[in-house]
């Protein structure tokens, strides 16, 4: 018997089912009920609802809901700083079931061979991660990376199964201005799926970059601009990571209404958020107690997500659909019970049958040795540019202050919250090392260093004081990359990332403790921030608003030009 006919006879009760769930509820997210009947699961699919079933298997649901497996529509997994895998055994037990990730952290550094371990990947995990091809590697020509990738060099990488389309097009002034570069890669998925980033893009702007063939859009942070978006067509992803928080702004926009164009995505979060809050399943029951309507809430996580990158075999419990399953207590609480992936139930022994792909991007961090004397603002005017943190957000504000000149430098100024950034290029290309000034961290003492510096991922650190700079950043080279914090000298804690400078090779469980340590010793430091790593590392993104710094120097992100 085929797997064809093994489903139709299975949903025809001519046979037993694979799996039954029996006794819960189903939300159905086409009328809003709640519908009592049994679930029957055959290989990967749900063969049958609303109905009674036998099967090999039956779980018992009964006092439980049952929803749609969770889409996170956005992320870098790079970011949560474990491998897929890791990250597979971390959230899939949340209720995400499906992940649309975008390798551009790991292209960044060693290039095609990144993305090529993300689409082995997929192919192990509990989770589907469906991997989108990186397009725009490097971010801008305003900073040096591990690799460039073009055209060219992406169209080998097109057509695996993992795959969607292409991945947020963050060089919008190249889409509108019609660079080469640019439309040779939009000409690759030319009609097909192509995911955006234009932070703040309004008007006839906007529309040109929507005329490119572009569909989605996670980055807009205010009302306002994701209403223009919405009514020209775009698909908004309301973002919640461990920095962009998009959430409380975005929330009043999800309605009923609203939702089928409606999603949500986490771009960026780290296991020790996710560990004290949760993933999508947090969004979820936050986005219900501001008051959005929870069948709106789960039609954005599931159905709406499916929907808007062309996934039609999953985003409801019906008869042919991926039978990927969450069961939950309350609609409200969004407390996670059961999951289903691909019709395997989501265990500690499922997740030990897996064949982890080999590990790639050891040894990636080739900085040049730096000393105090290299954090040094070589200037000769007190008028200064200063990045200005907007804490829960990429965006940044750019400043102007006077800062005195001292025997040719401008030293950091903790009392008025000016303290030294710098990035020191770390792939072997040229050592470029560049210096400015940062306001928002609230940092006195000592100096934090980073290899996780978007898009790029040079080493980026802040400092009060230079020699702990200069430890901070060639102890990172010591550990293949990751985060340090030092005092006084000495290295308070730091986690090693030597995955490409981005992952570890640890478990979840260890990353968040290392997590928990980094920040106690950051606030040692003086640090307010409520998560200081991964906003140090989005002040080198030279592609979001105001103002940003690579390792060619400070970027008006405005005018698309570094500041001479």
């Amino acid at each position: 018997m085929t797997d064809l006919t093994t489903r139709i006879a299975a949903g025809r009760g001519d046979r037993p089912a694979d799996l039954v769930l029996r006794g819960g509820r189903l939300l159905d997210l086409i009328t809003g009920e709640l519908l009592e009947g049994d679930i029957a699961i055959v290989g990967d699919t749900i063969v049958g609802t609303l109905d009674s079933y036998e099967g090999a298997e039956i779980l018992d649901v009964s006092g439980l809901i049952l929803v749609p497996g969770f889409i996170d529509t956005h992320l870098h997994i790079e970011s949560s700083l474990v491998t897929p895998f890791e990250f597979d055994r971390c959230v899939t037990p949340k209720g995400v079931t499906t992940a649309i990730c975008d390798p551009h952290e790991i292209a960044n550094v060693i290039g095609a061979q990144g993305i090529r371990y993300f689409q082995a990947a997929s192919r192990e995990t509990l989770m589907d991660i469906r991997v989108q091809i990186p397009s725009c590697v490097p971010s801008t020509d305003m900073e040096t990376s591990g690799a460039r990738l073009e055209a060219a060099e992406l169209a080998p990488l097109m057509g695996h199964p993992s795959g969607i389309g292409l991945a947020e097009f963050m060089n919008y002034p190249g889409v509108i201005h019609r660079d080469a570069g640019a439309m040779a890669k939009l000409a690759l998925y030319e009609g097909g799926h192509v995911d955006g980033h234009c932070p703040l893009l309004s008007g006839r702007d906007l529309n040109a970059y929507i005329a490119a063939g572009i569909r989605t859009e996670h980055e807009a942070t205010n009302p306002e601009e994701a209403l223009e978006k919405l009514r020209k067509g775009m698909r908004m992803l309301i973002r919640e990571g461990s920095v962009s928080k998009d959430l409380h702004a975005l929330q009043p926009l999800l309605t009923e209404r609203t939702a089928p164009y409606m999603c949500l995505c986490t771009d960026d979060r780290n296991p020790l958020d996710i560990a004290e809050e949760g993933h999508l399943d947090y969004m979820i029951r936050t986005l219900i107690a501001l008051g959005t309507p929870p069948l709106a809430a789960y039609r954005a996580a599931t159905l709406s997500a499916a929907e808007a990158f062309g996934l039609k075999d999953r985003g409801m419990i019906a008869p042919g659909k991926r039978a990927d399953i969450v069961a939950i207590r309350e609609l409200e609480a969004c407390d996670v019970q059961h999951v289903i992936a691909g019709g395997r139930k989501v265990t500690d022994a499922a997740f030990a049958t897996r064949e982890e792909t080999p590990l790639v991007g050891r040894a990636s961090v080739r900085a040049p040795r730096v000393t105090a004397a290299d954090f040094r603002t070589r200037a000769n005017r007190t008028q200064t540019d200063v990045i200005g943190i907007r804490e829960g957000q990429i965006l940044t504000d750019h400043l102007r202050e006077d800062i005195a000149i001292e025997d040719g430098d401008k030293r950091p100024d903790p009392s008025r919250d000016l303290i030294r950034i710098a990035v020191v290029e770390r792939h072997g290309r040229n050592g470029n090392i560049a210096t400015g000034f940062v306001r928002g961290f609230n940092l006195t003492t000592g100096a934090i260093a980073s290899t996780v510096c978007h898009d790029h991922h040079n080493i980026a650190c802040v400092g009060a004081d230079y020699a702990d700079m200069a430890l901070a950043a060639n102890r990172l080279s010591q550990i293949e990359g990751g985060f340090v914090v030092v005092r006084d000298g000495s290295v308070l804690a730091e986690l090693a990332l030597p995955v490409a400078g981005l992952m570890s090779d640890a478990p979840f469980e260890d990353v968040r403790d290392d997590l928990i340590a980094l920040r106690s010793a950051a606030e040692s430091l003086g640090v307010t921030l409520a998560e200081p790593f991964l906003q140090l590392a989005f002040l080198a993104l030279p592609v979001i608003p105001a103002l940003k710094i690579t390792d060619r120097g400070m970027v008006d992100v405005t005018r698309f030009e570094i500041i001479s």
